[in-house]
Parts: structure tokens; C-alpha cells; sequence
């Protein structure tokens, strides 16, 4: 059921960045879906394809794929934030993530074809997108190079000082996952701090 008329902490999250119109913060909010969704409940199944951007008011997400057999995650995103799969939208292939909630979550859908029709009407609806984006490919650079060029403790040691919480949201062995260690590994070097 489409939301015309609330105001939702998605416009403040983005108004340091981006004022919208009334026009625009009308358009946008007659498409967004406002959602309640238990634990464990999945947004984008493997094997299908992201059709929606979310956006978290409450609660946690994690997006992960499968190598043989075995979960990696990838990311968490947690309340304030965004959460898709770019790859898969912009391709229209399944990319092989999976996006599902560890907490019981508040979460806002936003259709990505119905974004685009807005591009064509709202510069600034535009402008969002094109924020999104370079947040995506920026976070995305980062982990890249975390992961090449820097060690699992200096890992461990960002996580805990630039998300501190996770680790009391998140079970360790998805910690160690996103690290890309093993959880013996994570165990050895919470010892060390």
C-alpha cells in the first residue's frame, strides 16, 4: 500500500545532501511501500533480481551470496541506510546476493523502474539517484581495498571503531564472514584487544 501522506526519516537522511521539492517529496513518497518484516525475512532472494531500492528505517539487513556452498556476506546496512543490488538491476540478471533481515525491520520500497520514470520528471529525484550510486561504488572502493591492502586486524580494528554496535547486532560467525576470515581467526584477534 503506497504512503501519500507521512513524512518518514528517509527525507531527513537525505536532506543534508539534497533538498526536494514538495512536487518531488510527493512523487517519491506516492511510490514507496512502508513494510514490517520479522527476522530472518528475505528482500531479494539468490537467484533473483533486485526490483527495489529500501531504505531501513529500523532494523539491520545483510546482503551475502553463495560460494560453493557457503555464505559470504558482503555488507550490512543498518537503520538510516540504504540497501539493493545495483549489478543486478543494471544488468537485469540475477547477480547471485541475497539480501535478508537479522533483525525484526521497518523498511520503505521504492520500485527501481518507477524511480527511473521520476529521473525523466525531477532533476533533483535524478540527483538522489545519482547520490546513491556513487555512495554504492564508493563503499564498494573501500571494501575493495580493505580487503587487498590491509590486514584482518586493521579489518576488525575499522569495524569496531566505525560501527561499534554491529558486533552486539550481528552473530560473530557473519562477522567473520564479512572480514573474510575464519571465526577461529576473529577469535584470536578479539583476544588481542
Amino acid at each position: 500500500m503506497a504512503n501519500t501522506t507521512q513524512k518518514i526519516s528517509f527525507f531527513d537522511s537525505i536532506s543534508p545532501f539534497l533538498k526536494l521539492s514538495p512536487e518531488s517529496t510527493q512523487a517519491l513518497l506516492s511510490l514507496m511501500n512502508k513494510e514490517s518484516h520479522p527476522k530472518g525475512h528475505v528482500l531479494v532472494p539468490c537467484g533473483d533480481i533486485c526490483r527495489n531500492v529500501y531504505y531501513i528505517e529500523k532494523g539491520l539487513a545483510r546482503t551475502f551470496y553463495l560460494k560453493d556452498g557457503k555464505e559470504v556476506t558482503e555488507r550490512f546496512k543498518a537503520e538510516n541506510s540504504f540497501t539493493c543490488s545495483m549489478s543486478g538491476h543494471v544488468t537485469n540478471m540475477p547477480d547471485g546476493r541475497q539480501i535478508e533481515l537479522l533483525e525484526p525491520s521497518v523498511i520503505w520500497s521504492l520500485p527501481y523502474n518507477e524511480l527511473e520514470k521520476l529521473y525523466d520528471r525531477y532533476h533533483e529525484i535524478e540527483r538522489l539517484g545519482r547520490y546513491l550510486i556513487t555512495q554504492e561504488m564508493l563503499e564498494m572502493h573501500r571494501r575493495l581495498t580493505e580487503l587487498q591492502f590491509i590486514s584482518a586486524q586493521e579489518r576488525y580494528s575499522n569495524l569496531i571503531s566505525n560501527d561499534p554496535l554491529l558486533l552486539q547486532r550481528v552473530p560473530l560467525g557473519l562477522i567473520s564472514s564479512y572480514l573474510g576470515i575464519t571465526q577461529e581467526t576473529l577469535s584470536r584477534i578479539r583476544a588481542k584487544v
